[in-house]
């Protein structure tokens, strides 16, 4: 991120008198927010050159989202460029979001410049706050910054911060971590990390992503383990020294900087082709068997990160993603399995097993006195760009119900089949929704029998048919 200056321009009217240059991946809504503020405007002022087709997200408490995100037409995009001083090749560079279409933006309307809100992680990725002191120490100005950032790169080692997700609704920025070392240790460590799965023929973020909903896992069930002395510590730690008063919330905000150091220790551990060999051994060679409680693999995973009492319960846990990835490398070492990419790969992850976030969390712990099973309670775990696509299927189905008007007429035979075929085609979309609508429901932190209950099934039955759409590509 380069310094603002203050420049002169041209007499073009779309020629800003700043040059404000962008952060590499920013959000081109923050960006906009940012020349705002440089010309001494409210961001609302400025966002008036733009003709909009929508109305910006917001979260369900009437708050403005802060991982708000706008695609630009042609003229919109030249408009910005104009503003900021900075040519459009740069911020296509930079701002992830730059070229993205969208089909309520035409690329040519009269030279119109128009715009689009979007939520940003159905754009470009997770999406997180910047760090303030790291802007005003490059612009002079300390402002905020929202951008793409993945998990791995949320320390700002220079200021000890561990960078939040920017789409929950509460108003922390960061973590302090200065306290906790280790974190920022793992975030350089992590950049091996990466390299080495990369030579494994291994996608880091499949890596990142299974490792991190291993830990996940374990962080809940660690308020049940006695022998746990490490991530309480760190709690603590980033919670300003004591999260006593606020622990179901702090649990939520600081989970992902507490647990990082395992994260990358256990993918770091996955990758290793001994660990692998373990996995091998515990099987008796692949004989279709539960492995033991026991087990090398798990008793050396325990020890590399730093809880030798560890193996025992993770080898127990036979429903998560580290069961799922032994199976994963048992079928590979076997020659059996499915197609590549799914159960043959050990890097495959559920959407089941995928880790609630933050903001789906704070959703459903804001909502939890409301009655189990209510349309708020799960429309509070859905996120919102999830939400979004459950509700074109429902309009799909909608449609499709209403043509059914324009079948009455004609043979007898005709029509019947019409009918059927187009009622079938609804029911499917419908069945869809609902099963997308439970599923993310789960994945955000809602508990099993409370979507049951909404879906009015037995929780057995409905952790079944969810794992059946998996398996199935769902």
């Amino acid at each position: 991120m380069a310094d603002d200056h203050g420049t002169a321009h041209s007499s073009n009217p779309h020629t800003g008198l700043f040059r404000v240059v962008p952060v590499a991946g920013e959000t081109t809504s923050s960006l906009i927010c940012r020349i705002a503020n440089r010309y001494g405007m409210e961001a609302k002022a400025l966002r008036s050159s733009w003709h909009w087709r929508n109305y910006p997200p917001r979260h369900e408490s009437g708050g403005a989202r802060a991982d708000a995100e706008v695609l630009l037409n042609a003229a919109g995009r030249q408009l910005l460029a104009g503003l900021c001083g900075v040519e459009e090749d740069v911020l296509a560079r930079a701002l992830p979001s730059w070229e993205q279409e969208d089909a309520k933006l035409p690329d040519r309307e009269d030279g119109v410049p128009a715009a689009a809100w979007r939520i940003g992680g159905a754009v470009a990725g997770p999406v997180a706050f910047g760090c303030r002191l790291c802007t005003a120490r490059r612009t002079g100005m300390a402002r905020r910054v929202v951008w793409y950032a993945p998990l791995w790169s949320r320390v700002c080692v220079r200021h000890g911060r561990w960078l939040l997700d920017a789409d929950a609704d509460q108003p922390l920025e960061h973590l302090d971590v200065r306290g906790v070392p280790e974190v920022a240790a793992a975030q350089r460590r992590w950049a091996g990390v990466a390299r080495r799965a990369v030579r494994a023929g291994a996608e880091p973020e499949r890596v990142f992503a299974l490792a991190h909903a291993v830990v996940a896992r374990w962080w809940e069930q660690a308020l049940y383990w006695e022998s746990e002395a490490i991530w309480p510590r760190r709690l603590h730690q980033v919670a300003g020294g004591n999260a006593g008063g606020d622990l179901e919330r702090w649990r939520i905000v600081g989970r992902d900087a507490v647990v990082f150091p395992e994260v990358v220790a256990v993918a770091d551990s996955l990758l290793d082709p001994a660990m692998a060999e373990l996995v091998w051994r515990d099987s008796r060679a692949g004989w279709p068997r539960p492995l033991p409680a026991d087990g090398s693999f798990c008793r050396r995973l325990g020890e590399r990160v730093e809880r030798s009492w560890l193996g025992a319960v993770a080898a127990t846990d036979y429903g998560g993603p580290l069961a799922s990835w032994m199976g994963g490398v048992i079928r590979i070492r076997r020659g059996a399995g499915g197609p590549p990419g799914y159960d043959n790969g050990p890097w495959w992850l559920r959407q089941e097993h995928q880790a609630a976030t933050m903001a789906g969390q704070l959703r459903v712990l804001g909502k939890e006195k409301e009655a189990p099973g209510s349309g708020r309670m799960w429309r509070a775990a859905v996120p919102a760009e999830q939400r979004t696509l459950i509700t074109r299927a429902i309009e799909s189905a909608e449609e499709q119900l209403l043509q059914l008007r324009g079948v009455q007429t004609g043979p007898t035979a005709d029509v019947a089949r019409q009918l059927l075929r187009t009622l079938r085609h609804s029911t499917a979309l419908i069945d869809n929704a609902w099963k997308r609508t439970a599923l993310v429901a789960v994945n955000a932190g809602m508990p099993l029998e409370e979507v049951a209950q909404w879906a009015q099934m037995p929780a057995d039955t409905l952790r079944n048919i969810l794992a059946a759409g998996q398996e199935d590509g769902g």
